[in-house]
């Protein structure tokens, strides 16, 4: 009887509890990015999301200081020194983060004691970028739709009435006598005028699918850059800044081309007449899950195409309506070269953020990656 009470008690196999889980394996499941600070600055520790914010691995990480990885003037450091001097939790919203390998992130920021008796900090770091990048995907999609239906009504509306105008002065101008032939002159000047610009707009009333293959985008950069400073970039200083081993994109040369032009172009414009820059550069960065147009696929935005200038900056009010037809800030310009930016990142399902301050402006264009099974189709030229 006594063995059959204990073989009774004995508790089932399948009852065991639950290993629990590693206070690291919960540290690699959190969507922020954590890092413990020692008293010295020293990186104690980091988890994988930090990995991935700063491209460094969680050993080389607690192997670095703070200020190896985040520029020293950097809003971060005060908040530390105030957690410390307070002996307290501190928050802070929309601070942009800045490091030699990090660029520019917009994150919130939390830091609090690890313990009483220590001066370990615990400094959470969760980006905002991903919100920010939905809501730019949404808004400059939305300008390049509206660009579109305008081009098309333009075609349709203005320039078939601009033809008969034309048509008309031509006809008076045969029996005008020579003071008036000038207005009819200009009349038609105006008119070809216009329908340049009509014509320009043709572009965007394309809503067909681009056609997609894996395009090296160094090799795009390189073509623009000899572009630039055979013509309008002429006396800026050129700086080049690529990750060597990025993998190809999944896009079109041509219209890469025409994007990288355009933003080239700007820039070369923004920036000083007297020691004039413009940085070219590529990254890998993780990206966000985004729909392509016209598909069911998601894809990754991990490829980063920069180009920074060191002009004024965007001034606060254009900002919001920056990617919109017809805003510029230049007394001759159409303002379409945007526009045309926001339709080419549109169609290849990318996305594009705008750092903006004083003497550094920077347009990142995120971008995919092509698919493993054509990258050997890759440009060779």
């Amino acid at each position: 009887m006594a063995g059959a009470s204990a073989r009774a008690a004995a508790p089932p196999l399948n009852s065991r509890p639950p290993a629990e889980p590693s206070a690291r394996a919960v540290l690699n499941a959190l969507p922020e990015a954590v890092l413990v600070i020692a008293a010295d600055g020293r990186i104690a520790e980091a988890n994988q999301a930090a990995e991935e914010l700063f491209a460094v691995s969680a050993q080389q990480l607690t192997e670095m200081s703070l200020d190896q990885v985040v520029s020293p003037d950097n809003p971060l450091f005060a908040l530390i020194a105030q957690a410390r001097n307070d002996r307290s939790s501190v928050a802070e919203y929309a601070v942009t983060l800045r490091g030699p390998r990090l660029g520019a992130r917009f994150v919130s920021i939390h830091i609090a004691s690890l313990a009483e008796d220590t001066a370990d900090l615990v400094v959470s770091i969760f980006q905002q970028s991903i919100a920010r990048k939905l809501d730019d995907q949404l808004i400059h999609r939305n300008a390049a739709r509206s660009v579109s239906a305008l081009s098309s009504m333009l075609a349709h509306e203005v320039k078939n009435p601009l033809s008969g105008i034309r048509g008309a002065a031509q006809l008076l101008e045969q029996n005008a006598g020579n003071q008036d032939q000038h207005l009819t002159r200009l009349i038609c000047e105006e008119t070809d005028r216009v329908c340049a610009l009509v014509d320009r707009m043709d572009m965007f009333a394309d809503n067909r699918p681009i056609e997609r293959m894996p395009v090296n985008i160094h090799r795009v950069l390189e073509h623009v850059r000899t572009l630039a400073e055979s013509g309008f970039a002429q006396g800026i200083e050129i700086n080049e800044r690529y990750d060597p081993s990025l993998p190809p994109v999944h896009g079109n040369r041509d219209h890469l081309i025409q994007l990288v032009l355009n933003l080239v172009k700007n820039a070369a414009e923004a920036a000083p007449q007297v020691g004039g820059e413009i940085t070219l550069s590529t990254a890998y960065r993780h990206g966000v899950r985004l729909a392509v147009p016209g598909s069911d696929e998601r894809v990754h935005l991990p490829l980063v195409v920069s180009v920074q200038d060191n002009g004024e900056g965007i001034p606060e009010e254009l900002r919001a309506h920056l990617f919109d037809a017809f805003v510029t800030t230049k007394a001759d310009g159409s303002g379409l070269g945007l526009a045309l930016v926001a339709k080419i990142v549109s169609d290849h399902g990318g996305v594009i953020e705008v750092e903006s301050e004083p003497r550094r402006t920077a347009f990142n264009v995120f971008l995919p990656v092509a698919p493993t099974d054509a990258r050997d189709e890759t440009e060779s030229t």
